[in-house]
């Protein structure tokens, strides 16, 4: 049984916390999840369930996320990358695997450029490298709504902007992953104002994509029908890291880890662990099968 601790830290005053599931037996480094601005620690199971058998895994609710406190104002990705190698000091590691999705995809990268003797591999999916006008100004709409008080409105135009819109488009689990983010947005809304504000500053605040990593193995992935940043534009990305591969998994956007969540799970293990990635199953298309009648929840 792995054993699993909280830690509470700060960084420049402001107070967050890890949680670790340690694996003494582990055969890789630790690796460390960093998901949305709407994810928080405890959101990972299946991550979790995956990749406790090779390493110990550690979770996070970064300043502005879950259970911290509030980014202060201005740019905050100096102060999320911050708050990451504190995470690592704290864990008494040379080095980590270090994943992020989305939100956390572009704090990952700028740890990777930040202190890359400190990062093993780096997986990251849903890169937001590119942020289209169209989607600039769904934000800003959704803000308009927000300070408004159309809680509902806001939810239906985050949810909307972060899925694909083209019915025509087979998704796995579409349905119930338009419903898991509409229905975190409205509970965010209500209920963590920090970490809508996180949100709505996802936007700009993001490390600059440009300029390559080096000396870093990293794996950048991408549903195959993402319309946040498109897979085209991802893989441009992963060309200009020196040690960059770019997968896509069928059948899915942006919120892949939602649609597939054993897919990525298991790419992510394969690709920590040195395994082969070409024979993963999530890159296969998926099945009716996959695509449950009930409401099922996953993350």
């Amino acid at each position: 049984m792995s054993e699993e601790t909280i830690r509470s830290l700060s960084v420049n005053g402001v107070p967050y916390a890890y949680r670790v599931l340690r694996q003494p037996d582990g055969i890789t480094e630790p690796v460390l999840v960093l998901g949305g601005a709407l994810q928080g620690m405890s959101d990972w199971q299946q991550m979790e369930m995956r990749l406790r058998p090779v390493a110990s895994v550690i979770t996070a609710d970064l300043p502005g996320m879950g259970s911290a406190a509030a980014l202060p104002p201005g740019p905050g990705v100096d102060l999320l990358c911050a708050a990451v190698e504190r995470i690592i000091n704290d864990l008494d590691v040379p080095r980590i695997n270090l994943f992020g999705f989305s939100y956390g995809a572009g704090i990952a990268f700028g740890c990777a450029r930040r202190f890359p003797r400190r990062i093993a591999r780096l997986a990251l999916g849903g890169t937001p490298v590119h942020i289209g006008a169209a989607q600039t100004e769904r934000w800003q709409r959704a803000r308009e709504e927000l300070s408004r008080g159309a809680v509902d409105r806001f939810a239906s135009l985050i949810a909307d902007g972060l899925l694909c819109p083209d019915e025509q488009r087979f998704i796995t689990r579409r349905r119930l992953a338009h419903r898991y983010v509409q229905r975190a947005v409205l509970h965010a809304a209500r209920h963590a104002p920090h970490a809508v504000d996180s949100l709505l500053r996802a936007p700009a605040n993001r490390p600059d994509f440009s300029g390559g990593l080096a000396g870093v193995p990293t794996l950048v992935f991408s549903g195959a029908h993402d319309t946040v940043t498109s897979p085209a534009r991802q893989r441009r990305f992963a060309c200009t890291l020196s040690e960059g591969r770019f997968l896509t998994i069928p059948d899915t956007d942006h919120w892949v880890v939602l649609e597939r969540p054993q897919a990525v799970a298991d790419l992510t293990a394969r690709f920590f662990t040195d395994g082969p990635l070409s024979s993963a199953p999530g890159l296969a298309p998926a099945t009716r099968e996959e695509e449950p009648a009930d409401g099922t929840a996953y993350a």
